[in-house]
């Protein structure tokens, strides 16, 4: 081998020419003198970068420098080294590129948005939402992709292949990208905060969507009732109130879902899993949602208020059908007798005036009852518990109605002869 050493303050300049050893010193000797005039040029461009004074780190072989060794495995040179990670390139241009992946420069410009990138493969990827342009195209179902990427990690869709798989959990992902943001609920780990409120998340894209609750902003809109939404997701669920969609169905019962998530907690109807539990009253839920209202009830927040009256809710639902007492809105129609109802559930209970049905049963009489409510009530003849209790004479009563019908005694109020209906429907 024939070594050139130039030593210029911290920075040590080997070129080295390196042949590979044959059985004999004359096959040696000559494969010496020949290098190629390729590697001479590339090697005279590498003398000119520190010329320049531009300081890059060149390993010399008779140092065993980790650098060597990578470069004796991969069977390539390395002359460039990045100091911060000890990376090797073999060109001036590919250390350039890597370098700039720890300032942050972002050279490349999108002049149509002013998005910047620090590649121009990168800008050339993103040009292409603006022009819409979308090469790639499954032929399956038709979707198209911009980036041939996207449709082979799409295919695995169709193929149902999963090959970048959870070591903790074993859960399967058919992108590696997937794989690395599921890692983060096991490490904890929330890269992106907002600035605003300082909440952080496990995505870039969920601090995006995150951001528009500060500033207001509501991209997408509902092409049918105009309602817009900060989610482009939020905006695909609302759509199937229109359309009717149901995609995700009950393999046991058959009912369907407009989301997967609605689809996962009724699930647990099925398999009785309530893993949501209140840690004030060991009360369990089959939804995160349902404890998060439930705990209003120990912390007697009400946040939704009528804003008639003055009335506060610990639920939105619940407000919704108070305003209808304001408004005498009663959408929900019996399309046998044409009675309306305010609310969804009073008109289920309605229907089984005419069908007859009685789901309700006392399990020590047998009598069925249309109405929980009133099996409840019906259970307290045979307890003879009595809750309600007048103020005023101390007499008790299974009921509140009859509690109330009592009360008139003391205050005089006269009311219209006619009694009370039996509220049991008893068979």
């Amino acid at each position: 081998m024939s070594f050139i050493k130039e030593e210029s303050e911290d920075i040590r300049i080997a070129e080295v020419f390196s042949i590979k050893h044959e059985d004999t010193e004359e096959q040696t000797d000559m494969m010496a003198v020949k290098v190629e005039s390729q590697e001479l040029n590339e090697m005279e461009e590498r003398k000119q970068d520190f010329t320049n004074g531009e300081k890059y780190f060149i390993y010399s072989p008779t140092e065993k420098t980790s650098s060597q060794n990578i470069a004796q495995k991969t069977g390539t040179r390395s002359y460039f080294m990045c100091q911060q990670f000890g990376k090797g390139f073999n060109r001036k241009t590919k250390l350039t590129k890597h370098i700039k992946a720890h300032t942050g420069e972002k050279p490349f410009r999108c002049n149509l948005c002013s998005k910047s990138f620090r590649k121009m493969d990168y800008l050339n990827r993103h040009l292409k939402i603006h022009s819409g342009e979308k090469p790639f195209t499954c032929q399956q179902c038709g979707k198209s992709f911009t980036e041939k990427g996207h449709l082979k990690g799409h295919m695995r869709v169709h193929t149902g292949e999963r090959p970048f798989t959870c070591q903790q959990c074993g859960k399967s992902f058919t992108q590696k990208q997937h794989l690395k943001v599921h890692m983060r609920i096991h490490t904890g780990e929330k890269p992106f905060t907002c600035k605003q409120c300082g909440k952080r998340f496990t995505e870039k894209g969920h601090l995006k969507v995150h951001i528009r609750i500060h500033t207001g902003e509501k991209p997408f809109t509902c092409e049918f009732c105009g309602k817009s939404f900060i989610d482009k997701r939020n905006v695909i669920i609302h759509m199937r109130i229109h359309t009717g969609e149901k995609p995700f169905t009950c393999q046991q019962c058959g009912k369907s879902f407009t989301q997967a998530e609605h689809l996962k907690g009724h699930m647990r109807i099925h398999t009785g899993e309530k893993p949501f539990t209140c840690k004030l009253c060991g009360k369990s839920f089959t939804e995160n949602v349902h404890l998060k209202v439930h705990m209003r009830v120990h912390t007697g927040e009400k946040p939704y208020t009528c804003q008639q009256c003055g009335n506060s809710f610990s639920q939105k639902c619940h407000l919704k059908v108070h305003v209808r007492s304001h408004t005498g809105v009663k959408p929900f129609t019996c399309q046998q007798c044409g009675k309306s109802f305010t609310e969804n559930v009073h008109l289920k209970v309605h229907m089984r005036v005419h069908t007859g049905e009685k789901p309700y049963t006392c399990q020590r009489c047998g009598n069925s009852f249309s109405q929980k409510c009133h099996l409840k009530v019906h259970v307290r003849s045979h307890t003879g518990e009595k809750s309600f209790t007048c103020q005023q004479c101390g007499k008790s009563f299974t009921t509140a109605v009859n509690l109330k019908y009592h009360m008139r005694i003391h205050t005089g109020e006269k009311t219209k002869s006619f009694k009370p209906k039996n509220p049991l429907t008893v068979t």
